[in-house]
């Protein structure tokens, strides 16, 4: 994993702190949508706000997540300079891992995934989004457990992040069993 990381090294991770939801997150998403829909026009194939500041009613770190579909997410020289100029680092470079890339900005808060058109993670990343946003129950034990899974491993980021798993593909079920 070391080796995704562009600089060499992973950033120092911060406690994990879950906000209650804002409804702001959709707005700032739409304001981070035009600066990418400007910085790379008809380059940006689709763009999308996934992850929990994508679902009303559910905390989570106050940083939105945004997946962003480019024509080849390998081709960093179609879209990497645009963002760039527009105020996004490339932090991560994963191409074993269905040729991601992520991007940050610290103000606002946002991580930023490019994928290539089609790719699983990020139908997956839309069906679990759909998924809770319908179905207040299963928004609500993701919330109930990211709470008490943030309140024992608040430390430890990596730890957060596993112990959501078990949840995360519990509701994964569900709604893949649905949709066949």
């Amino acid at each position: 994993m070391a080796a995704a990381w562009v600089d060499g090294e992973p950033p120092r991770l911060e406690p994990i702190v879950l906000a209650a939801y804002d409804p702001c997150w959709p707005e700032l998403f739409d304001e981070q949508a035009d600066l990418i829909r400007r910085a790379l026009g008809d380059r940006a194939l689709a763009i999308e706000h996934v992850g929990s500041t994508a679902v009303t009613g559910l905390a989570a770190k106050p940083i939105v997540d945004i997946d962003l579909i480019v024509r080849d997410s390998a081709d960093e020289a179609a879209y990497l300079p645009g963002l760039e100029k527009a105020g996004f680092r490339l932090v991560m470079r994963e191409p074993h891992w269905h040729r991601h890339r992520m991007l940050t900005r610290a103000d606002p808060a946002v991580n930023l995934h490019v994928f290539s058109p089609n790719t699983s993670e990020h139908i997956r990343h839309l069906v679990f989004r759909d998924w809770l946003r319908s179905h207040p129950e299963d928004r609500d034990l993701y919330d109930n457990a990211k709470r008490e899974i943030a309140a024992r491993t608040a430390g430890t980021p990596v730890d957060y992040n596993l112990a959501k798993n078990p949840v995360i593909d519990e509701i994964y079920r569900r709604a893949f069993d649905q949709a066949t």
